[in-house]
């Protein structure tokens, strides 16, 4: 069973149900209902056209589900609709799905979580990871997010700020996660940059493309992960980076600074230096300044601390780390590698082993063991 087929093509027939007249999470869950009659049929029976046969079932689930309400005899009528077996549309409405899900009656937050759900074929698991929350707060808001627009009529499109926050987490878990789906929003964010005139639009691509440059040099062969200092940048795409740099060039010549903006300028830095050395990290600490004006996240903080261990030493950066929650996420990492910086291998084996045990990413977590190992291995018997 191919199941990047199947999440490949989710989109479309949740749009071709949403169009025939199903609210949203009644279509939703037909959807799922008929990729579960896939995984169980088709590895004895697949359909010539994989499409057409989701669309049909998924249908056909929908006026089951839609006969057992009280509104029987209203929604009977629709059985009339339903569409016959074979081709469906090749259009690609995703785009327009992610800005159906932001609609104006769900908070950003929510709205947020049940594109990921919904469209962006992510775990529930995924998603608390990515909001820092506990995976049954997650199911929970995702749940009042689907009672919210159930019956909705979806006229009204979110705003272009949600489907951005929508298309920059739905990059990272690809970028770093389970489910390959950073190549699919940079797709996407093409095409919104292309229907909409919007630096942060632009910011958005270019920080994609920042980082995906990177890609192919963050892993070694055996799948354990390579600090950015220890990549080899002879393994950067460096037309991704000019065309990365080049959008955001001129998205910041409209000085309408935003969030995507500042993270991209921020990755520009680290795609431009010819070596980890040369990096100019007091601009990176002017440019988190900016980004913590704009946002005061404690994720951006996090890594401003980072940048100003590099720019003025490790004890400054310990200094600003001591200023944050010591719960935050990746907190422990960074203070063990600003211990290792200052000469305290004791201290940073401690807490890279206890970083270890608090990562919730295999590949973070085995960095992480070895990184303890290292230091370890160097103390005197």
């Amino acid at each position: 069973m191919d199941e990047a087929l199947l999440r490949s093509l989710t989109p479309g027939v949740l749009g071709v149900l949403v169009r025939r007249g199903a609210d949203f999470a009644a279509a939703e869950d037909a959807v799922q209902d008929a990729l579960v009659e896939a995984i169980r049929v088709w590895p004895a029976d697949p359909p010539r056209d994989a499409k057409g046969w989701l669309v049909t079932v998924a249908w056909r689930k929908f006026l089951d589900a839609t006969r057992a309400d009280a509104a029987r005899r209203r929604r009977e009528d629709l059985v009339e609709e339903e569409p016959p077996p074979g081709s469906a549309s090749d259009a690609d409405d995703t785009l327009q799905l992610y800005f159906l899900c932001a609609h104006p009656s769900l908070t950003p937050s929510s709205a947020v979580a049940l594109t990921l759900r919904a469209v962006g074929g992510l775990t529930t698991r995924q998603i608390a990871r990515a909001y820092l929350v506990p995976e049954a707060t997650m199911a929970q808001r995702i749940s009042r997010a689907k009672r919210t627009v159930a019956g909705a009529r979806f006229d009204r499109p979110g705003d272009v700020a949600t489907v951005l926050r929508v298309l920059y987490l739905v990059f990272n878990e690809g970028y770093s996660g389970d489910v390959d789906l950073a190549a699919e929003a940079i797709r996407l964010t093409r095409q919104l940059a292309a229907a909409v005139d919007h630096p942060e639009v632009a910011g958005l691509l270019a920080l994609m493309l920042l980082h995906h440059a990177r890609r192919a040099a963050r892993t070694a062969p055996d799948g354990s992960l390579v600090p950015l200092a220890e990549q080899d940048r002879g393994r950067w795409d460096t037309g991704a980076i000019a065309e990365g740099i080049g959008i955001l060039q001129t998205a910041l010549a409209r000085d309408r600074l935003g969030e995507f903006q500042a993270q991209a300028a921020v990755a520009a830095l680290h795609a431009d230096a010819p070596t980890a050395e040369e990096t100019d990290w007091v601009q990176i600490v002017e440019w988190y300044d900016e980004l913590t004006r704009l946002t005061d996240s404690p994720v951006v903080r996090l890594n401003r601390a980072v940048a100003v261990g590099e720019a003025d030493g490790p004890r400054a950066g310990l200094a600003a780390l001591a200023e944050l929650d010591a719960s935050l996420p990746r907190h422990t990492a960074v203070a063990a590698y600003l211990h290792e910086r200052d000469g305290d291998p004791v201290t940073a084996a401690r807490l890279y082993a206890e970083a270890a045990h608090k990562a919730s990413d295999l590949a973070e977590r085995d960095h992480l063991t070895r990184q303890a190992a290292r230091l370890n291995s160097r103390r005197p018997a």
